[in-house]
């Protein structure tokens, strides 16, 4: 879920379900190709169709998530080159390499073992499998599942699955904990999830929405989108909203767009709706926001605690 216009956004998440051509394995609940996943640190190393002869050393990540993703598991010393918007954690090696726009070329120059993408942009799968440079998609989470998939295929690929299993046991455990103690109420309370100043946002049936959903949030923006043609990701006009009246705003453009409860205050009509009354409208980061990597778990504390100071 990178940060761009949501419609790209969206578009991104419908170019990732793509199939995929022979070289390039899609990360997946299928079960993996004969020999399955291999033990920890053990080579040759099998993801689905993709396979390993040896640790790779030189990794070139296309996808934030997946960069996040690698560092937590202890890869980050085998990446060499990172996406032009993978900025965590700081010490991961910027290049002008662009997931948007992949350039097999340039990925290439980089002289990989291991690409990592979230989509087939340009058909770059085809591009890099025809270099013969090892694939592996990792596409945009629609679950937690995936991205605990993720993580366990990634520490098979990189040889680091006791971590990858540590990091998603980690997960799962901070995010039973933050959810098991929430005030119980008889009426849920709502939300409005931001994407942008446009406002698109998220219903529940995308990763974000499931994020709320932990926390017990109603989503507003479901009705907008209840047959799905907008893949989750429906426009919202400022008459809906406010007429819907959410007792929480969650603002995931702050740092795109500069919006914060002082321009959401000030829009036309919004200084009735609860969320602004209450001081209820919370600003995230929005790379946290967008991704589906072990940052999951401090987006989640930011709603819970933004919920826990609502009495039940």
């Amino acid at each position: 879920m990178f940060r761009r216009t949501p419609r790209i956004f969206a578009a991104t998440l419908a170019v990732a379900a793509l199939a995929l051509g022979a070289c390039a394995e899609k990360s997946s609940d299928d079960t993996p190709a004969a020999g399955g996943s291999s033990a920890a640190g053990a080579f040759p190393a099998t993801v689905g169709k993709l396979t390993l002869e040896k640790r790779p050393e030189k990794i070139v990540s296309l996808s934030p998530s997946a960069t996040e993703m690698l560092f937590a598991i202890g890869a980050g010393t085998q990446v060499t080159a990172v996406d032009d918007n993978s900025n965590h954690p700081p010490e991961a090696p910027k290049s002008g390499l662009s997931g948007f726009q992949p350039n097999a070329e340039a990925i290439a120059g980089k002289a990989p073992d291991l690409v990592v993408l979230s989509n087939d942009t340009n058909k770059i799968v085809d591009q890099l499998t025809t270099l013969k440079i090892p694939v592996l998609l990792a596409p945009a989470a629609a679950t937690l599942d995936d991205s605990y998939r993720q993580l366990t295929d990634l520490g098979t690929l990189t040889g680091h699955a006791t971590e990858a299993a540590d990091v998603v046991r980690r997960m799962k455990d901070d995010i039973a904990k933050l959810t098991k103690d929430l005030p119980q109420r008889s009426t849920k309370l709502t939300y409005y999830h931001e994407l942008g100043p446009e406002l698109y946002s998220a219903t529940s049936k995308t990763f974000i929405g499931s994020i709320y959903a932990l926390a017990g949030l109603e989503n507003i923006a479901d009705p907008s989108d209840a047959d799905g043609r907008n893949g989750g990701y429906p426009q919202l006009s400022q008459e809906v909203i406010v007429k819907a009246n959410p007792d929480f705003v969650f603002l995931a453009d702050t740092k795109c767009c500069k919006q914060s409860p002082a321009t959401v205050k000030a829009r036309s009509g919004w200084a009735g709706v609860t969320a602004v009354k209450n001081n209820q409208v919370v600003a995230l980061d929005d790379d946290i926001a967008s991704r589906w990597g072990p940052r999951i778990v401090d987006l989640l504390r930011s709603v819970v605690d933004a919920v826990a100071k609502v009495p039940a």
